[in-house]
């Protein structure tokens, strides 16, 4: 009989992904896994299999609580402008708030593995679906409540804010400020 593990999977599983978000999947080793989580490399292939099963489960999680936090944004009362303004500001002071400038972990993780990993490109277009869903449901509305013009085709308007969103977080990993970041929020909402 084995022994019980001595770690939380969902904890190594948060760590993990700080390690992958921070590396890359490609750069980062199971021996920085292991330290980072703080168990052994047998501890680790046991409970998860392989770094790239690790890597998969770190980015659904991060899959599911960004929509999560992004949907809870768009989501409360107010003008569906607002809401769309307060989503876009909130990304730039998450992304400039973070010391290391990581980015998105699904953008980063699209342009790392999605030519060559189906499977986490699948992933990553989930999200990306996910994401586009919010900023339609919420153009929608303001098209209803007649703040955006019901002449635009509101799934297209979500997938321009969708690459608009996906720009920003990778202008933000270089930005000397956040001057041009709300330069880009600004004239998103003006094209509204």
């Amino acid at each position: 009989m084995g022994r019980p593990k001595q770690f939380d999977p969902d904890v190594a599983v948060e760590r993990a992904m700080g390690v992958f978000w921070r590396k890359g999947y490609a750069a980062t080793t199971p021996q920085d896994l292991v330290d980072e989580i703080g168990i052994g490399k047998g501890s680790l292939y046991n409970t998860f299999g392989s770094k790239h099963a690790l890597f998969e489960r770190a980015l659904a999680r991060y899959r599911d609580s960004q929509a999560a936090w992004l949907e809870a944004l768009l989501d409360h009362p107010g003008s569906a402008k607002d809401r769309l303004r307060g989503a876009l500001e909130a990304l730039v002071e998450l992304d400039l708030g973070d010391p290391d400038r990581r980015g998105c972990l699904a953008v980063n993780t699209a342009a790392e593995l999605a030519t060559s990993d189906p499977g986490t490109a699948d992933t990553v277009r989930r999200m990306f679906a996910r994401t586009e869903g919010a900023f339609r449901a919420t153009v929608e509305e303001g098209q209803r409540a007649g703040e955006i013009s019901g002449d635009r085709d509101a799934a297209a308007v979500a997938a321009w804010l969708l690459a608009t969103v996906i720009g920003m977080r990778v202008l933000a990993k270089t930005a000397e400020d956040a001057d041009q970041l709300r330069r880009v929020v600004d004239a998103a909402m003006a094209s509204l």
